[in-house]
């Protein structure tokens, strides 16, 4: 499985018949992963793999709290077996906003992975990444899976997980970037409207700390740290955002293109200056 330097990623925004197109575009742009996010189940995938031919299709994430590991390892293996290779199995713990169960998420996320080893479809390791954030759950990815998906993060964190985690283990961060079309302010605009929502999630607030952001930034989503969490500019501007991942010790960056509200369809002029930027 090859991953390349750089993916995309997709989230609920972007509806389903749209799914299989966005995937025949992102391979012929040469990119080399493209991440369903919004805690899919595994069949949202397929459109994807059957409208491709060799680009790696990933979940960002598969929400533990949506399964039972005997059931998930099962639809891994179905299509496995009719796209062999292709299939990278994002899992994460979610939130304790998102769910009442929520509890003891380190313990729950052994005994899941525990569960599929000990499916009748066991899941490699190499075919699995957990979203970490923290320096458990990092140690955990690179324990147990390829390595890590983590979300809405800076190249801090990249640079703390790969320190962590040493060369050998995946560091696959997501970047969220705004492509601003000439009207900064606007930009500027959508990257506030998104950080926003995940600013108020335990999780990632409490992972902002650990890299100096205090609790005044956090609160009124200061400037400052909504460009560092969603850069805005030109393609060639925010690529170097996204470059700076790959500096910080990432083997490979999920690029989310974030549109204003009532934009439909694949980004694909976004997701074109992004490939000339980036890869050509």
């Amino acid at each position: 499985m090859e991953l390349t330097r750089f993916g995309l990623w997709i989230g609920r925004s972007l509806g389903r018949e749209h799914h299989g197109e966005a995937a025949r575009l992102a391979e012929e742009l040469g990119f080399g992963a493209l991440w369903l996010g919004g805690s899919p189940r595994l069949a949202r995938l397929r459109p994807m793999l059957e409208a491709s031919e060799r680009i790696v299709i990933a979940s960002g994430i598969v929400n533990l709290w949506a399964y039972d590991p005997p059931e998930l390892a099962r639809e891994f293996a179905e299509l496995e077996a009719d796209f062999p290779g292709r299939v990278l199995l994002g899992l994460g713990i979610g939130h304790p906003e998102a769910t009442a169960l929520y509890e003891r998420p380190l313990t729950k996320t052994r005994s899941f992975l525990d569960g599929i080893a000990a499916s009748d479809h066991p899941v490699p390791r190499e075919r699995m990444a957990l979203a970490a954030l923290g320096p458990r759950m990092l140690d955990l990815s690179a324990e147990r899976t390829l390595g890590t998906h983590p979300y809405f993060t800076p190249p801090a964190h990249t640079r703390f997980a790969r320190e962590r985690l040493g060369p050998g283990a995946l560091v696959a961060p997501e970047q969220a970037v705004v492509i601003d079309r000439g009207d900064r302010a606007a930009a500027h605009e959508v990257a506030r409207e998104y950080a926003e929502f995940y600013l108020r999630l335990t999780n990632y607030t409490t992972n902002l700390r650990r890299f100096g952001y205090d609790d005044r930034a956090i609160t009124d989503a200061a400037p400052s740290l909504v460009d560092e969490l969603v850069p805005q500019g030109s393609a060639a501007e925010v690529a170097l955002a996204i470059r700076a991942h790959l500096e910080a010790g990432a083997d490979h960056v999920c690029v989310q293109t974030l549109q204003a509200a009532g934009g439909d369809g694949v980004p694909a002029e976004e997701w074109r200056a992004l490939a000339a930027a980036l890869l050509g």
